[in-house]
């Protein structure tokens, strides 16, 4: 299934001075505001704003795909999938992701991630997946879900 932007949309890499409004879309969805570094995002934009971002992280030997936000008023466009779908295209190394939510999961599978286990991840990424494994075993109603991206 070929994902199309609305054509008042376009997709870009982030520039330097977009970090605020990446900030905000990440922090409005109350995801991790550390690690976002404006150079890994790419971000859609509509009428000149920014509207959705998502990070493509890189590790030692794996990516993460992460911070992915897309502005409420926006949301069922499609504009989730399509950044989703660029990201996987635009990895270069094993990609990994992890999402809260049993939901999101379900979301994810549709691209081709798995659930895995934490000790299937590469040691790069055992430390950043560990901390939230932790928070979600102190946090018991936390169901958080590792998922690695397998080619269809």
């Amino acid at each position: 299934m070929k994902q199309e932007l609305p054509p008042e949309c376009l997709l870009r890499s982030a520039y330097k001075d977009d970090i605020w409004a990446i900030r905000k879309l990440v922090l409005s969805a109350k995801l991790d505001p550390t690690q976002l570094h404006w150079s890994q995002f790419w971000v859609i934009e509509c009428h000149q704003k920014i509207v959705a971002c998502g990070q493509l992280r890189s590790f030692d030997t794996a990516q993460e795909l992460g911070s992915l936000v897309v502005a409420p008023a926006w949301r069922d466009r499609g504009l989730g999938s399509y950044l989703v779908t660029h990201l996987i295209a635009q990895a270069t190394q094993p990609l990994y992701l992890e999402c809260v939510g049993s939901k999101l999961a379900e979301y994810y599978t549709r691209f081709g991630f798995v659930p895995i286990s934490w000790q299937a991840l590469p040691q790069s990424l055992k430390l950043k997946f560990g901390i939230s494994q932790l928070a979600a075993k102190l946090v018991p109603f936390l169901s958080v879900t590792i998922m690695q991206y397998q080619d269809k």
